[in-house]
């Protein structure tokens, strides 16, 4: 593919990355169907390891932080999904993480916030303000689903970051995403495996395809995405990544058959500007 295909390949990933986490949502057994996506990304990840170079040595300890932070990254999402709407925790969760790098990367890196870059999490910030209020003030009950997804959106910059260093380290970008996904499934297995022992096995025959459909549709919109991080500019394509946030919206509204709402709507449109000026600024 050419460089010009870039944008469409990513808006594609965009696309996909929404509906599987749409699928993820509609699971009747978030567990088991988590399970069987871990599964796809274990096959894969064998077959990628097979002729990849082992990752060095240095690499190894965030391979293990990485598959910690995943095991919890997932029942959180799996929580969000199960407490509150796909439209709203879709973009808390995904809206959360870059404004958290870039937080960590000014506190913790010493990457200082220039301008646009602090412009960039104010926008982001007050999306996420006009999500979690946008049925006015959140009651007692709400509190658990928005906490989840806001635990979510930091679970994901957390790995975000722990990976970032780890493929540096690795001497090797295949090796790494091969033992990533190696070490992230088996160990969503293993923990699936003991909070549900043997009746796990029912809820994996029942919820096979969807799950199995996920865990694809999940590994092929990573693969757009790196493929396109080889031939286009960075910061633009991580940019149009995050209209993925609008496309969940309208699939809640579409599919899943919930009501969207003026200030939904331009609360995740604002949460997708203040990304795109978080991530040209960085680029």
């Amino acid at each position: 593919m050419s460089p010009e295909a870039v944008p469409f390949v990513v808006l594609v990933a965009a696309l996909l990355h929404a509906v599987w986490n749409a699928l993820a949502h509609g699971m009747a057994d978030k567990l088991a169907g988590f399970a069987l996506m871990n599964t796809v990304f274990l096959a894969v990840g064998a077959a990628m390891a097979w002729p990849a170079p082992l990752p060095d040595r240095s690499a190894w300890p965030c391979l293990a932080a990485s598959a910690g932070l995943q095991v919890c990254y997932q029942p959180q999402l799996l929580r969000a999904y199960r407490l509150g709407d796909f439209g709203q925790m879709y973009p808390l969760a995904r809206g959360t993480s870059p404004m958290v790098v870039a937080l960590v990367a000014a506190t913790v890196l010493g990457d200082p916030l220039h301008g646009p870059r602090l412009l960039g999490i104010l926008v982001i910030s007050l999306g996420l303000a006009g999500l979690a209020f946008a049925g006015g003030l959140p009651g007692r009950e709400q509190l658990p689903a928005l906490g989840a997804a806001l635990t979510t959106g930091a679970l994901i910059a957390a790995y975000t970051v722990v990976d970032g260093i780890g493929v540096r380290r690795a001497g090797g970008a295949g090796g790494y995403i091969a033992w990533m996904f190696l070490t992230q499934g088996a160990a969503m297995l293993t923990v699936a495996a003991l909070l549900r022992g043997r009746a796990l096995a029912g809820g994996l025959r029942q919820g096979w395809w969807t799950g199995l459909t996920g865990g694809l549709i999940s590994l092929t919109a990573y693969g757009l995405v790196v493929w396109a991080q080889t031939a286009g500019d960075l910061a633009t394509i991580a940019a149009l990544r995050e209209t993925s946030i609008v496309l969940a919206a309208i699939i809640g509204v579409l599919f899943l058959r919930e009501r969207l709402g003026h200030v939904r709507l331009a609360a995740s449109v604002t949460v997708l500007t203040g990304i795109a000026v978080l991530e040209l600024a960085h680029g």
